[in-house]
């Protein structure tokens, strides 16, 4: 599993789902449209609104979100029929692995065997647990592991086995020479599954939060309000992620009973099938989305120049219609909160916050350790080779899978007792709100390390001995530590805030749908005289729910933090998680380019140089 065959697919299936593909996009683009006008309102409202109170205190990082490169030798399970086979695994900052049939093919530029983006994938390191999952994805093949073709999962037990599942894409079966590899190549790999995944949540371009909204309500005019993984990777596989499973029943019908083989090999033959349609969908996604680009652009030009003149008549507009929906909807709203979710508000807030509270107390507690080895080794005698090494391995402390292992971990705990609480909401996204904590956690160390670094590049100076130059180190640490604190908790303040969104307004949404969404039309006039794409009445009502909501769900977020004033904590520091101008502009793939760009990163490596340069010309005196 996992080696390229010829595709299982003939010309009509094939022709049959680009024609799927196609009609995904009719349905979806005018959607889109309209929500890439409904942001570009957003974003000039919120530049003409009332400015921030208070500013993020940590610098941003000017790093890009990345993994870092690794690369050896695995045995991997592919051909037909399968065998274990050794290769040599690359995985590419941006998440991409690739494998090759040797080293000497890699380094001599050669092409790949095979090569997969991991979003989406999982990661099983237990050869029973994969064969559970095996036995369990054909019904027919319960209990029955007569094979016409040998197994070699149960031939060969399997040590150090990497196991990498994925939904729609044929599984890829790796296994490791020692625990210590195969822990190694499981963090990286686990990093590049959310790196890949959540490159639209990290985008606050106007085209990236049009996306994901007008996925939300495309799926909602379809009848699915509850919030999932869906909108995991670029918009490319979102799409073909959403389309994946509405295929997903016909397919299971029509071709898994006339598929080769019983039991784990009938299994194996539906992954590559999956495979095969998954592929065709993606690429017919890429290229539908690649076509709409030019139009894209020019839209968001176009729409800047007409939204901008007549802004305030528009906020206006939507003021006054908003008020009028507000006293219609607030009473069944209120209804709805009192039977349905304030039971459960409660539980829910204290598990988001204590999910994303214990990731950034280990954030900080690295952070500590951190600076305080620097510290250390500056009052020390280490040579100037070792402060070197030193200090750019605090640059890294970020990128480190094996060190911020402990913050991911943290984030993972609550995910079970989350995933129990709010599936009577429909809510079905979990793995996302992990995937954000984890995000969030890298970011914030990511800040306070480059704040750390550029404050100790401004005080350390040539006037200074070592003694005094641990002491600006001593005050950079205590500068940077409140500045962390600050951050800290304004960013789990906005990450439960959002969460709290996700979870209960589609659920809100869909119980008021019958009665609330049916006295919309007599509001509607107003909105169309204005005659703009950003304005619809659909969109201020779900505007309306959204704030009503936001009041009830803000009032038990401020009893869980015992906080005094949280609408300023709330809005403190801009949204905006990482510095990347122009991401998720064109979510086609240019945004796989921009990561391991080294022009962002000369900042924050020349205060590395300079701080490590600084140390090894002043050794301390004993």
């Amino acid at each position: 599993m996992g080696g390229r065959s010829s595709s299982p697919l003939d010309k009509r299936q094939q022709q049959h789902l680009k024609g799927q593909v196609d009609a995904l996009l009719r349905n979806f683009l005018p959607q889109y449209r309209g929500q890439l006008a409904a942001s570009i309102l957003q974003q000039i409202s919120l530049e003409l609104g009332p400015q921030e109170l208070a500013r993020c205190q940590l610098l941003h990082s000017k790093k890009l979100p990345r993994v870092r490169e690794h690369r050896g030798p695995l045995t991997q399970l592919w051909g037909h029929p399968p065998q274990w086979q050794p290769i040599f695994c690359v995985l590419r900052g941006d998440g991409r692995l690739e494998w090759f049939s040797h080293r000497e093919e890699y380094e001599n530029g050669g092409r790949p065997l095979g090569s997969t983006a991991l979003t989406g994938y999982t990661i099983l390191t237990s050869q029973r647990e994969y064969l559970r999952l095996l036995d369990a994805l054909c019904a027919d093949s319960s209990g029955d592991h007569t094979q016409e073709e040998p197994d070699p999962l149960l031939e060969m037990p399997v040590n150090f086995p990497l196991f990498l599942q994925h939904p729609f894409r044929r599984h890829l079966c790796f296994s490791a020479a020692t625990g210590e590899a195969q822990r190694s190549w499981r963090l990286v790999l686990q990093g590049g599954i959310r790196l890949r995944g959540t490159v639209l949540q990290r985008s606050q371009a106007p085209a990236a939060l049009a996306f994901l909204d007008a996925i939300r309500l495309y799926r909602q005019h379809q009848g699915h309000f509850g919030h999932d993984d869906v909108t995991l990777g670029s918009d490319a596989e979102v799409l073909t992620t959403v389309l994946m499973r509405e295929l997903l029943p016909a397919l299971r019908a029509q071709t898994l009973p006339g598929l080769r083989g019983v039991g784990r090999a009938r299994v194996w033959a539906w992954t590559e099938l999956l495979d095969a349609v998954h592929a065709v969908v993606l690429a017919g996604a890429s290229a539908g989305l690649r076509a709409f680009q030019p139009e894209k652009d020019e839209l968001l030009v176009a729409l800047e120049k007409t939204i901008r003149p007549d802004v305030d008549q528009m906020l206006q507009l939507r003021a006054r219609v908003a008020g009028r929906l507000r006293a219609e909807v607030q009473g069944p709203l209120e209804s709805c909160l009192h039977r349905k979710v304030d039971a459960q508000l409660p539980r829910v807030t204290q598990t988001l916050l204590n999910t994303v509270e214990a990731a950034l107390a280990a954030v900080q507690a690295l952070l500590v350790q951190g600076m305080d080895r620097l510290y250390c080794h500056l009052r020390g005698k280490p040579s100037g080779v070792r402060l070197r090494k030193e200090v750019y391995s605090f640059g890294e402390m970020p990128w480190d899978p094996e060190l911020m292992q402990t913050c991911y971990r943290e984030a993972e705990r609550s995910k079970g007792r989350l995933r129990q609480l709010v599936a009577p909401f429909g809510f079905l996204g979990t793995q996302s709100v992990v995937f954000g904590a984890q995000d969030l956690a890298q970011q914030l160390m990511a800040d306070a390390v480059a704040t750390f670094l550029q404050l100790a590049d401004q005080c350390l100076t040539t006037a200074l001995d070592c003694n005094q130059a641990a002491q600006q180190l001593e005050k950079v640490r205590g500068r940077v530590l409140k500045k962390f604190q600050s951050d800290s908790g304004s960013a789990q303040r906005r990450f439960i805030r959002r969460w709290q969104i996700c979870i209960f307004l589609p659920f809100v949404l869909s119980q008021l749908e019958p009665s609330c969404k049916a006295e919309l039309p007599e509001f509607e006039g107003d909105v169309l005289a204005m005659g703009s794409p950003a304005l619809t009445i659909e969109g201020i009502y779900e505007d309306v729910i959204r704030g009503l909501l936001l009041q009830r769900t803000d009032r038990e977020l401020k009893k869980a933090l015992g906080a005094s004033n949280v609408s300023c904590a709330l809005d403190c520091c801009s949204d905006a998680p990482w510095d990347q101008e122009g991401a998720g502009e064109d979510l086609t793939g240019s945004w796989a380019m921009s990561f391991g760009g080294l022009g962002s990163l000369h900042k924050v490596y020349g205060m590395v140089e300079s701080v490590a340069s600084w140390m090894e010309q002043h050794p301390p005196v004993l």
